[in-house]
């Protein structure tokens, strides 16, 4: 296979990858993706290398260029579902933070105080 071919089944494979990547982190399996990632990383890495000694015509330069477009719109929908997963995650830990500090100041009535402010909002008695 020549190197041009070779840099642009790289980037079809590329692209593959983080489509099933985007899937991973709209469905919330987030060990799945994790483990893609490194797969992720080292087809990258074997690409550099490949595109460096690819000289590509137009033709291939505008396929390159459209791959990477999808690319990297696919990147950025995983970077948001991760931005999400981070906020969600630092709720989850403030919360339990309230909880474990209220159980040190009041024992066990701190517990149906924490779970009315989770059921109803803050400012729940």
């Amino acid at each position: 296979m020549s190197p041009t071919r070779a840099v642009l089944d790289g980037y079809v494979r590329l692209r593959q990858q983080v489509a099933v990547m985007l899937e991973l982190a709209r469905s919330g399996e987030w060990d799945a993706l994790i483990e893609r990632q490194s797969d992720y990383l080292q087809l990258a890495d074997r690409l550099r290398q490949l595109d460096k000694e690819a000289v590509l015509d137009p033709e291939g330069l505008q396929r390159k260029a459209e791959l990477l477009e999808a690319i990297l719109a696919d990147d950025l929908a995983i970077r948001e579902q991760l931005m999400a997963r981070r906020s969600e995650l630092g709720h989850l830990m403030d919360t339990s933070r309230r909880q474990r500090d209220l159980h040190r100041s009041y024992g066990k009535q701190a517990a149906s105080v924490v779970d009315a402010s989770d059921k109803f909002g803050p400012g729940t008695p």
